[in-house]
């Protein structure tokens, strides 16, 4: 059956969705907040900004991936994103558990708030060591950086910048207290039409290796 159109009523259409701004000038970002729309490599858990010069691999325990190391200047940079409560965040109880075990460390402030700064032990030898914490909605991000960057701020500054670009996504799952947020390898990422992901070979990176 068929009806007049009223006078004045017109076409639903479908308005476009833009992105709204982010209210803050940098991250680590939660995935359900608004972040700039940049080209990322998709982890599952974590994205991570491009960066051609670093030298991205996946840390794994047994099958499970649970961590990320960048390599580059003779530095590295450690990250790993674990489930928080949704009432409080990690941070301030992880660093007195990493201050108990490293007591040459010493809190100060830096481009997230706190941090540890200052030597552990490694296979008997002193190394410098930054531990940065970000507690983000329902997750908080560790960062350890080793290496030169660990003391010359120069070359910390990329990692400090590399950190301010991912984007953290904890999903709706249940999991536990400081559970790792599960990664992926890119290749194992699929999409819409349920195809593994591929990778622009002529696009330096992500090359993801592993380490177990």
């Amino acid at each position: 059956m068929f009806r007049r159109r009223r006078r004045g009523e017109q076409a639903e259409q479908v308005a476009e969705v833009t992105p709204a701004a982010p209210t803050r000038e940098s991250g680590p970002w939660d995935a359900d907040e608004p972040h700039p729309d940049t080209d990322r490599i998709d982890l599952g858990g974590l994205r991570l900004p491009h960066n051609p010069a670093f030298d991205v691999r996946l840390a794994s325990v047994g099958d499970k991936h649970v961590g990320v190391v960048v390599l580059w200047e003779e530095s590295s940079l450690q990250l790993q994103a674990l489930a928080a409560p949704k009432s409080s965040g990690l941070w301030e109880e992880i660093r007195a558990k990493i201050r108990g075990a490293a007591k040459t460390l010493e809190e100060r402030e830096g481009p997230f708030g706190v941090e540890l700064a200052g030597k552990v032990t490694v296979e008997g030898a002193d190394r410098p060591a930054r531990y940065l914490g970000v507690d983000g909605p329902r997750w908080f991000l560790l960062g350890v950086v080793n290496g030169r960057a660990a003391i010359d701020e120069e070359l910390a500054a990329a990692f400090t910048d590399f950190i301010k670009d991912i984007v953290v996504v904890r999903g709706d799952e249940p999991m536990a207290r400081e559970e790792s947020i599960p990664l992926r390898r890119p290749s194992d990422q699929p999409t819409e039409q349920g195809e593994p992901q591929s990778l622009n070979p002529f696009k330096r990176g992500p090359e993801i290796s592993e380490i177990r």
